[in-house]
């Protein structure tokens, strides 16, 4: 990966220097060449803004920020899926990646595909070498209100972008209990089928487990290094789960036995529910605030939003300090929430992670501390032109 920037005691920069869309939600064809550090998007709402960072955030794992179906990102009446193609640029050199569903053979399925410099990727875990991408979207507002799922998806993000391995074994996970609750669901009593899947289950949700609780140590870590005070509040994290307090007071080795006699002790349980009960995927993420010592949840929105920042900001930093390279943030409606001097703090701790950061609003002015430090482009109805 990147250096660190000689003498600036910060992380490379990597950068989204070319974007190319075809089919991609209300883009037919897009090209766009895009500057290093703040890029900031305006327009009327619906004008294709959260589309065009919906689309970098396809150069990671998942679903994007959106969490949406392949079939509702391809453009409506496009015939032959879409593609997102960017050219990356950084100081470990020029990358091309290319992801998305057209062209797609009977053979390659309907997932999508993703390939680096012209080479098909055996997975998009792939991308994570060359890219790491976070984002604050309005849909996060109620984050620490809304259900557990939600902040467990949240963390395993923020997993991810440091331990490329989470994502493999989160589906190693959730297919050995697709496999456990099918069993349930059909009332077998084949006993040595479900040892074999609870064994899985067992190694794989402990090794879930083991890697949240380090990020929580790694975000707690990194909070100690930063000003008591600032425009955006510290937040405590914690998990809670019977597996995530577990990992905590012993061998991971003892947990994951520990882990499998539950899962078999809780059979009768669990087939009387219909599905597992117990695990990895129940745990919740607790968030406080920290100055305040407050959950999450009582705080009001805007502090709620500033402590949701102040997180990603966090991992931000730290993710560019274990990686070498400065993660991409696509900051979507960011300034809804914020005076004018919590954006300029904003805006000034972005240019001292180094990173690019795209960032969407209705109205320019919100961006007015950014003039003469930032790209500006005007987004509307699928177009997208220099200020």
């Amino acid at each position: 990966m990147a250096e660190q920037d000689a003498g600036k005691g910060r992380a490379a920069q990597v950068h989204v220097a070319r974007l190319s869309l075809s089919d991609f939600r209300n883009y037919r064809a897009l090209s766009l060449d895009l500057q290093p550090g703040a890029v900031v998007l305006t327009g009327e709402n619906g004008a294709g803004k959260t589309n065009l960072l919906e689309a970098v955030s396809f150069l990671s794992p998942g679903r994007g920020l959106r969490r949406a179906t392949l079939e509702d990102v391809a453009r409506q009446g496009a015939d032959n899926g879409f593609a997102v193609h960017a050219r990356l640029e950084g100081a470990f050199g020029d990358c091309e990646i290319g992801t998305g569903t057209a062209g797609a053979t009977a053979a390659e399925g309907a997932g999508r595909r993703v390939r680096i410099n012209g080479e098909t990727a055996r997975s998009a875990d792939a991308m994570l070498e060359w890219l790491r991408v976070l984002w604050v979207t309005p849909s996060m507002d109620a984050l620490f209100t809304g259900p557990a799922g939600d902040r467990r998806r949240f963390l395993d993000r923020l997993v991810l972008a440091i331990d490329p391995a989470h994502g493999r074994r989160a589906l190693d996970y959730e297919k050995a209990m697709r496999a456990r609750n099918r069993l349930l669901s059909e009332d077998s009593r084949d006993a040595a089928w479900f040892d074999a899947i609870e064994t899985q289950m067992a190694e794989t949700g402990v090794a879930i487990a083991a890697a949240r609780a380090e990020m929580v140590r790694l975000i707690a870590a990194m909070n100690e290094r930063l000003p008591e005070t600032g425009p955006f509040p510290k937040a405590e994290i914690a998990l809670e789960g019977t597996i995530d307090e577990a990992v905590g007071n012993g061998p991971a080795v003892d947990v994951e036995e520990m882990f499998r006699a539950l899962l078999r002790d809780l059979r009768y349980r669990d087939r009387a529910a219909g599905r597992t009960l117990e695990g990895p995927h129940r745990s919740d993420l607790l968030v406080r605030h920290a100055p305040k010592d407050m959950p999450a949840a009582r705080c009001s929105t805007g502090e709620q939003k500033a402590l949701l920042v102040g997180l990603i900001l966090a991992h931000a930093r730290l993710t560019g300090e274990l990686s070498g390279s400065a993660p991409v943030l696509l900051l979507d409606e960011i300034s809804a929430h914020f005076d004018p001097d919590r954006r300029a703090a904003l805006f000034s701790i972005l240019e001292e992670l180094n990173c690019q950061a795209f960032m969407t609003g209705t109205e320019i002015s919100l961006f007015s501390a950014l003039e003469g430090r930032a790209q500006f482009l005007s987004v509307s109805a699928g177009a997208i032109l220099p200020r």
